[in-house]
């Protein structure tokens, strides 16, 4: 039956809890939970004068603010507060009743340009949140995977300069200088004169200068960022590095590794990457720190109907090459780049019959050429098969890829607010710690209210389910009946297993089900 509304409850009076009008599983209070934020007054008391000036607004209010922008993908810090306003649970969450004013949004936007510029604030937050997660035993650093997105920038694509600029040395130039040193002079050639600084032709936006073009095709071009990103086999993300989008990725893995090693204070087992990192200088930086680089397979760059590199066979001992006719090409010298070139005797290769399928050159040579570093590159290639590393590459898409589809869609860095190398680099900062707090948030809450399917559980499960499998074929059961099954299962020694398995539980993070040791 049709029946209007008998009273408008938009105007009745009420006294109510505004703790009343936030669910229990909200995910601000898994926040609330997940972390004391009070360490905040720590990282910034230096930041702050201790008796002058205005009160200021509660740090820990400002950074919740942020949280909450990143945290629940919202646009802007002006958005952020408008919803502020109107959202009981964002104002449980700082701590806000209904008739407290929300800071204005100039104050966060502000003190993000102004107080917190230059300083690694942002950074010790990201630190502390993912240290958290170490303390509960949910990071797993042996493995890492590394890549980078880019993010547009906060300019106009058609307002630009052109530049001649001194082309930037590479991270590991002056190591590379003196292996080809030492490499000239074992082949009995004189060093290389010095090196004139070379330039090149650049744009420059006039919205943004130190962002870079990144051309996505043939036809879009546009300014942006590299956001070079780090994490581990479980997503949890121990690192990032904005550089501006034409800095290649193998440039920025370097920083950015050595930023991991320092996050994570140890040095992971592997380190699996795409095929941008495929680098003689990535393969020997990584093998001698005892790290497997592991990477996928890249088609050979050889046109249809030659030869390629692979068809021609380097003999060590001799330090040469050898040509599917059986020819040796012999060492010619070893380049600026680092390659030694190996070149074939033009008198043999002029009445040669596989010449139309090994070069086109003009003067009868084949060269081939060799890495002085090669011998690192060939040993990660190796690597590509062993079927354990193969499994761990193929986690890259449930890993890294998701991490940075999550920080597109989810967390608000489709394209940049700020413009600038550092401000983007203190953004990034703030989305990671808040991707990471969200992750630890709802870990912490499952792991409360469901302890027997925490996370903890997962790295012992494979050992307790070969256990019982062992224990089951041993005792001669591999063909017996269900009831034979339940009584084994309560056999003294499948008993002790229980034990030791929530022993070895507990060990691993009490803090999660502390009850798992009564």
């Amino acid at each position: 039956m049709l029946r209007p509304h008998q009273e408008d409850g938009r105007y009745t009076e009420t006294t109510v809890k505004l703790d009343d009008l936030v669910p229990e599983d909200h995910l601000v209070r898994k926040l609330d939970a997940a972390i004391d934020f009070s360490f905040i007054y720590d990282v910034v008391k230096d930041l702050y004068s201790p008796d002058h000036g205005r009160p200021s607004i509660d740090p820990v209010m400002l950074f919740k603010m942020y949280l909450i922008q990143y945290v629940f993908g919202i646009r802007s810090m002006r958005e952020t507060v408008e919803q502020i306003r109107t959202n009981v649970a964002y104002r449980w969450f700082l701590g806000l009743s209904l008739h407290d004013p929300v800071p204005h949004h100039s104050t966060p936007s502000k003190n993000y340009a102004r107080r917190f510029a230059g300083t690694d604030v942002f950074h010790q937050i990201f630190s502390r949140i993912l240290k958290e997660a170490f303390e509960h035993g949910l990071v797993d650093s042996s493995v890492l995977y590394v890549d980078s997105t880019h993010v547009k920038a906060s300019a106009n694509k058609k307002k630009f300069t052109t530049e001649m600029a001194e082309v930037e040395a590479k991270a590991y130039q002056q190591e590379l200088e003196k292996e080809i040193e030492r490499d000239r002079i074992a082949h009995g050639k004189s060093p290389l004169p010095s090196e004139k600084k070379k330039k090149r032709e650049v744009k420059v936006s006039k919205t943004d200068p130190e962002s870079g073009l990144l051309v996505k095709n043939e036809r879009e071009r546009v300014f942006a960022y590299s956001y070079h990103t780090a994490c581990d086999r479980n997503g949890w993300i121990l690192q990032t590095y904005v550089t501006a989008a034409n800095v290649h990725d193998s440039q920025a893995f370097f920083v950015l590794f050595e930023r991991v090693k320092r996050e994570i204070q140890s040095c992971p087992e592997a380190v699996c990457v795409d095929a941008g990192y495929k680098t003689p200088a990535i393969a020997k930086y990584l093998l001698e720190q005892g790290v497997k680089p592991i990477w996928p397979y890249t088609r050979p760059k050889t046109k249809d109907g030659f030869f390629r590199k692979s068809d021609f066979v380097y003999d060590e001992y001799f330090d040469c090459y050898l040509c599917p006719n059986d020819q040796v090409l012999s060492y010619s010298t070893t380049n600026r780049e680092g390659y030694r070139e190996y070149k074939s005797d033009p008198a043999v290769c002029r009445s040669c019959p596989y010449l139309h399928q090994c070069t086109q050159s003009k003067s009868y040579t084949k060269v081939v050429t060799r890495h002085v570093w090669q011998d690192y590159y060939e040993e990660a290639e190796h690597l590509r098969y062993v079927p354990e590393y193969r499994e761990l590459y193929a986690l890259r898409k449930e890993t890294i890829e998701r991490d940075f589809a999550d920080m597109k869609e989810k967390h608000g860095l489709r394209w940049t607010h700020y413009r600038g190398l550092e401000k983007n680099e203190a953004q990034a900062m703030l989305v990671c710690a808040a991707m990471n707090l969200k992750k630890l948030a709802n870990y912490l809450w499952k792991a409360k209210h469901r302890p027997f399917f925490s996370f903890a559980w997962l790295p012992i499960l494979p050992t307790f389910f070969e256990n019982i499998v062992y224990l089951w074929n041993k005792m001669g059961f591999r063909h017996s009946s269900e009831t034979h099954f339940v009584n084994s299962l309560k056999s003294p020694q499948m008993i002790a297993l229980y034990f030791n398995f929530a022993r070895k539980y507990a060990s691993i993070n009490t803090s999660i089900s502390p009850s798992i040791t009564a």
